[in-house]
């Protein structure tokens, strides 16, 4: 956020104005917003400056939103790890048409993804990555991959060249037994 209050609906407000490459552009045009959760969530009034700031912001982009449509030519995508938390306003039809929600994956995911992961690594033939992926329910692939890094950081501090099993299994300890300690759960973002 810029240090003055207004300071990003002034900008929007320009970029709509100087929009003179995309109009003479004439072909299709992506805007993609990451983590929109950080200025798309849901109004509430609360007193605070920064919060009504992103608010405003919010609001700038709902208008820009709608004044994207008539052109047909500037689709727009956004990602957020958050969506039940977005402002109703900015997920109706005609502003987002369509929603697609990337689930965590099953255990047949986290298993190959502890494979992947594992190639580049010297470890035991006989490693039960399925057991591994049990070990890990909801975990993402970053999660897996920490798991992985972690697992090989035992080996090098027992200095040996090879993963064990067993490193794997303190690493799952360490790293997820760690990130579940602090979820985005919604029970954890209710009493937190």
């Amino acid at each position: 956020m810029p240090d003055y209050l207004g300071a990003n609906q002034r900008k929007t407000k320009e970029d709509e104005k100087d929009d003179k490459p995309i109009q003479a552009l004439k072909k299709a045009c992506l805007i993609f917003f990451d983590e929109i959760d950080s200025i798309g969530g849901a109004r509430f009034d609360d007193g605070a400056g920064g919060d009504n700031e992103v608010q405003r912001t919010m609001l700038e982009l709902i208008y820009q939103l709608d004044s994207f449509y008539p052109r047909g030519n500037i689709k727009v995508l956004m990602a957020t790890n958050q969506p039940d938390t977005l402002d109703p306003a900015l997920m109706r039809p005609g502003r987002l048409d369509r929603k697609i929600e990337f689930s965590l994956p099953d255990l047949e995911g986290p298993t190959h993804i502890f494979k992947i992961h594992a190639r580049s690594m010297s470890v035991e033939r006989d490693i039960r990555f399925e057991l591994l992926a049990r070990l890990c329910p909801n975990s993402t692939g970053t999660e897996i991959r920490s798991v992985c890094t972690e697992a090989g950081m035992f080996a090098i501090q027992a200095r040996r060249k090879i993963a064990t099993e067993k490193d794997f299994l303190e690493a799952v300890n360490k790293v997820i037994k760690f990130y579940a300690k602090f979820s985005a759960t919604p029970c954890y973002m209710t009493y937190n």
